[in-house]
Protein backbone atom coordinates (compact mmCIF):
# COMPACT_ATOMS: atom_id res chain seq x y z
CA UNK A 1 0.00 0.00 0.00
CA UNK A 2 1.69 3.39 -0.82
CA UNK A 3 2.15 5.75 1.59
CA UNK A 4 0.53 9.38 0.45
CA UNK A 5 2.37 11.04 3.60
CA UNK A 6 6.06 10.21 3.52
CA UNK A 7 7.86 13.32 1.97
CA UNK A 8 11.11 10.84 0.66
CA UNK A 9 8.88 8.60 -1.00
CA UNK A 10 7.29 11.08 -3.11
CA UNK A 11 10.01 13.39 -3.92
CA UNK A 12 11.59 10.36 -5.06
CA UNK A 13 8.24 9.55 -7.31
CA UNK A 14 8.22 13.22 -8.45
CA UNK A 15 11.53 13.99 -9.29
CA UNK A 16 11.42 10.53 -11.54
CA UNK A 17 8.01 11.64 -13.50
CA UNK A 18 9.81 15.13 -13.79
CA UNK A 19 12.86 13.91 -15.36
CA UNK A 20 11.13 11.38 -17.32
CA UNK A 21 9.09 14.67 -18.47
CA UNK A 22 12.23 16.07 -19.38
CA UNK A 23 11.56 18.69 -16.94
CA UNK A 24 12.87 19.45 -13.45
CA UNK A 25 11.50 22.87 -11.97
CA UNK A 26 14.51 22.98 -10.23
CA UNK A 27 16.22 23.78 -13.02
CA UNK A 28 17.59 27.64 -13.07
CA UNK A 29 17.42 27.56 -16.75
CA UNK A 30 13.11 26.54 -16.18
CA UNK A 31 12.68 29.38 -13.95
CA UNK A 32 14.16 32.03 -16.18
CA UNK A 33 11.79 30.52 -18.90
CA UNK A 34 8.77 30.90 -16.36
CA UNK A 35 10.48 34.44 -15.51
CA UNK A 36 10.47 35.12 -19.01
CA UNK A 37 6.76 34.26 -19.71
CA UNK A 38 5.46 36.43 -16.31
CA UNK A 39 7.53 39.06 -17.23
CA UNK A 40 5.77 39.31 -20.51
CA UNK A 41 3.00 39.07 -19.30
CA UNK A 42 3.38 41.73 -17.25
CA UNK A 43 4.67 43.70 -19.78
CA UNK A 44 1.22 43.17 -22.13
CA UNK A 45 -0.82 44.12 -18.99
CA UNK A 46 1.38 47.68 -18.77
CA UNK A 47 0.77 48.10 -22.69
CA UNK A 48 -2.96 46.97 -21.76
CA UNK A 49 -3.16 49.64 -19.68
CA UNK A 50 -1.83 52.28 -21.66
CA UNK A 51 -3.81 51.93 -24.14
CA UNK A 52 -7.13 52.04 -22.17
CA UNK A 53 -6.19 55.25 -21.00
CA UNK A 54 -5.82 56.22 -24.85
CA UNK A 55 -9.33 54.38 -25.27
CA UNK A 56 -10.98 56.44 -22.70
CA UNK A 57 -9.13 59.70 -23.78
CA UNK A 58 -10.33 58.99 -27.54
CA UNK A 59 -14.12 58.46 -26.12
CA UNK A 60 -13.93 61.56 -24.05
CA UNK A 61 -12.76 63.62 -27.34
CA UNK A 62 -15.08 62.59 -29.72
CA UNK A 63 -17.95 63.16 -27.08
CA UNK A 64 -16.37 66.62 -27.00
CA UNK A 65 -15.37 67.57 -30.36
CA UNK A 66 -17.25 65.08 -32.71
CA UNK A 67 -21.10 65.94 -31.57
CA UNK A 68 -24.02 64.46 -33.72
CA UNK A 69 -24.65 66.65 -37.03
CA UNK A 70 -27.57 68.94 -36.99
CA UNK A 71 -28.92 71.22 -39.62
CA UNK A 72 -26.45 74.11 -38.40
CA UNK A 73 -24.04 71.80 -38.67
CA UNK A 74 -23.93 68.80 -40.38
CA UNK A 75 -20.26 67.62 -41.08
CA UNK A 76 -17.76 67.50 -38.31
CA UNK A 77 -14.56 69.83 -38.21
CA UNK A 78 -11.93 68.03 -40.40
CA UNK A 79 -9.28 68.73 -37.62
CA UNK A 80 -11.26 67.18 -35.17
CA UNK A 81 -11.37 63.75 -37.16
CA UNK A 82 -7.81 63.96 -37.66
CA UNK A 83 -6.83 64.01 -33.94
CA UNK A 84 -9.95 61.12 -33.19
CA UNK A 85 -8.39 59.07 -36.04
CA UNK A 86 -4.52 59.93 -34.37
CA UNK A 87 -6.18 58.84 -31.30
CA UNK A 88 -7.19 55.46 -32.94
CA UNK A 89 -4.02 54.82 -34.48
CA UNK A 90 -2.33 55.14 -31.32
CA UNK A 91 -4.06 52.51 -29.34
CA UNK A 92 -3.96 50.18 -32.31
CA UNK A 93 -0.15 50.40 -32.47
CA UNK A 94 0.50 49.89 -28.73
CA UNK A 95 -1.94 46.76 -29.18
CA UNK A 96 0.15 45.30 -32.18
CA UNK A 97 3.33 45.77 -30.08
CA UNK A 98 1.28 44.35 -26.84
CA UNK A 99 0.72 41.42 -29.36
CA UNK A 100 4.86 41.60 -30.62
CA UNK A 101 5.35 41.04 -27.26
CA UNK A 102 3.52 38.01 -25.90
CA UNK A 103 3.92 36.18 -29.19
CA UNK A 104 7.95 36.37 -28.85
CA UNK A 105 8.98 32.94 -27.98
CA UNK A 106 11.78 31.50 -25.46
CA UNK A 107 14.26 28.99 -26.70
CA UNK A 108 12.83 25.68 -26.11
CA UNK A 109 13.19 23.16 -23.57
CA UNK A 110 14.78 19.99 -25.40
CA UNK A 111 17.88 18.11 -25.11
CA UNK A 112 19.70 19.73 -28.38
CA UNK A 113 18.92 23.12 -26.66
CA UNK A 114 20.69 21.76 -23.57
CA UNK A 115 23.65 20.23 -24.97
CA UNK A 116 24.59 22.44 -27.80
CA UNK A 117 23.49 26.23 -27.15
CA UNK A 118 23.81 28.07 -23.62
CA UNK A 119 20.29 27.54 -22.37
CA UNK A 120 20.93 29.63 -19.53
CA UNK A 121 23.14 32.04 -20.40
CA UNK A 122 20.49 32.95 -23.44
CA UNK A 123 17.69 33.04 -21.00
CA UNK A 124 19.56 35.49 -19.03
CA UNK A 125 20.41 37.91 -21.86
CA UNK A 126 16.40 37.63 -22.71
CA UNK A 127 15.67 38.56 -18.84
CA UNK A 128 17.62 41.84 -19.41
CA UNK A 129 15.83 42.84 -22.50
CA UNK A 130 12.82 41.82 -21.30
CA UNK A 131 13.49 44.30 -17.80
CA UNK A 132 14.21 47.16 -20.55
CA UNK A 133 10.97 46.17 -22.51
CA UNK A 134 9.27 46.21 -18.75
CA UNK A 135 10.57 50.10 -18.13
CA UNK A 136 9.85 50.99 -21.00
CA UNK A 137 6.18 50.15 -20.81
CA UNK A 138 5.80 51.38 -17.13
CA UNK A 139 7.05 54.73 -19.12
CA UNK A 140 4.63 54.43 -21.84
CA UNK A 141 1.43 53.86 -19.07
CA UNK A 142 2.51 56.85 -16.64
CA UNK A 143 2.82 59.32 -19.34
CA UNK A 144 -1.01 58.18 -21.31
CA UNK A 145 -2.38 57.60 -17.48
CA UNK A 146 -5.40 60.20 -17.40
CA UNK A 147 -4.18 62.17 -20.17
CA UNK A 148 -7.12 64.13 -22.47
CA UNK A 149 -7.28 63.42 -25.80
CA UNK A 150 -6.01 67.11 -27.07
CA UNK A 151 -2.93 66.50 -24.54
CA UNK A 152 -2.15 62.96 -26.26
CA UNK A 153 -2.24 64.49 -29.82
CA UNK A 154 -0.22 67.26 -28.73
CA UNK A 155 2.24 64.87 -27.68
CA UNK A 156 1.79 61.87 -30.07
CA UNK A 157 5.54 62.31 -31.01
CA UNK A 158 6.58 61.27 -27.26
CA UNK A 159 4.48 58.12 -27.21
CA UNK A 160 5.37 57.34 -30.90
CA UNK A 161 8.97 57.65 -29.61
CA UNK A 162 8.23 55.36 -26.75
CA UNK A 163 6.41 52.72 -28.80
CA UNK A 164 9.57 53.09 -31.08
CA UNK A 165 12.25 52.59 -28.33
CA UNK A 166 10.14 49.19 -27.60
CA UNK A 167 10.04 48.01 -31.36
CA UNK A 168 13.96 48.31 -30.63
CA UNK A 169 14.36 46.65 -28.14
CA UNK A 170 11.86 44.12 -29.39
CA UNK A 171 14.72 43.47 -32.23
CA UNK A 172 17.18 43.36 -29.39
CA UNK A 173 15.81 40.35 -28.08
CA UNK A 174 15.16 38.66 -31.43
CA UNK A 175 18.68 38.86 -31.86
CA UNK A 176 19.45 37.50 -28.65
CA UNK A 177 17.34 34.33 -29.48
CA UNK A 178 19.18 34.02 -33.13
CA UNK A 179 22.50 34.42 -32.11
CA UNK A 180 22.50 31.93 -29.62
Amino acid sequence: MPDFYNLDALSKVAVTLFNGWGYNFYRVENQLRADDLLIRAKIGWLLGRAQASVEAAEAAYRREFLPPPSRAKPYPDAASVAGAQALERLGKAIMVLEGQIRAQPVPENDRMTQLYRREAETLARLFVTDQKLAGQAELLREMLAGKEGAWMIANAAEAGEGLKAMGATLVERQAVLFSQ
